[in-house]
């Protein structure tokens, strides 16, 4: 995989996520979620929830179109990253609200929102090295693209030890012809640890992979992670009322497209470590 396919790769991932998305909340699916963010800036008062959802769709519309217009040089690359920074950082600063935590559990981000808002600190890094891959070096964007795989392998990857997380991925897991058999040799619980134990090992495992430059080690858990995260696209095809607006377009589908991402991420460290000739 040479640096042409690998822009190709992430421009489709970047522009189909964000278009997707963008549709998903213009259409005015998971309100909820977009209340919380706009509430944390205190706008929630002079906007509705139709608006709020048009806003945001509109603005994740326009980043989808200003990343393909700059991978084909129609502008520059300055407006997709701007739009990027907002799409990201909006909702990663609400982290700091305590609303987005669950204390008794040592931190960790609520379900829902908590755990979709995570998700956006993939989406700067792949800009950084979709426009800007002179301005840093190879291996600062490889350590800037491992960081979200890791921390959502092993903060998700983590909750799965816990009861509460172990019901609610019950659904999912019992209607995927992936992982169903897990219940047949494992509990509910059980099923959970080994689904968590997988996250967290081989997020372990990658950077040790990356930080010893042992490429077999990096392939190898390399493809446990992005099996990870392709298996939470098959949801959308497995999970009852697949195809549906309520699960493409809706929470569920809001929350699997952003996996992509991470997809995108392992893209780049495996360009960079695996398949760019040493200088």
């Amino acid at each position: 995989m040479n640096l042409t396919h690998t822009n190709n790769a992430l421009t489709t991932l970047l522009a189909l996520s964000f278009g997707l998305l963008g549709v998903s909340f213009a259409l005015g699916a998971n309100p909820n979620a977009l209340v919380a963010t706009f509430e944390f800036y205190g706008f929630d008062t002079s906007l509705n929830n139709k608006m709020i959802g048009l806003l945001t769709g509109s603005t994740m519309i326009a980043l989808a179109l200003a990343t393909l217009a700059a991978h084909l040089k129609l502008i520059k690359p300055t407006p997709a990253l701007v739009l990027a920074l907002i799409v990201s950082i909006v909702p990663l600063l609400t982290l700091l609200a305590s609303n987005r935590w669950m204390a008794q559990l040592g931190g960790f981000p609520i379900i829902g929102s908590g755990q979709g808002i995570i998700k956006y600190f993939a989406v700067i890094p792949l800009y950084l090295f979709l426009f800007y891959k002179n301005k840093l070096t190879d291996k600062q964007h490889v350590l800037l693209n491992f960081i979200p795989v890791a921390m959502v392998l092993l903060w998700i990857g983590g909750m799965k030890f816990y009861e509460f997380e172990a019901k609610a991925i019950v659904s999912l897991v019992e209607t995927s012809p992936f992982m169903s058999w897990l219940y047949t040799v494992f509990s509910v619980q059980g099923a959970s640890n080994v689904i968590g134990g997988f996250d967290v090992l081989f997020a372990v495992l990658i950077g040790i992979g990356i930080l010893l430059n042992n490429k077999k080690l990096i392939i190898v858990s390399g493809l446990a992670c992005l099996s990870v995260f392709l298996m939470t696209q098959t949801f959308l095809i497995t999970a009852n009322g697949a195809f549906s607006s309520s699960t493409l377009l809706g929470r569920l589908g809001q929350f699997v497209i952003k996996d992509l991402w991470y997809v995108g991420n392992l893209v780049v460290i495996a360009t960079l470590m695996l398949f760019k000739p040493a200088k």
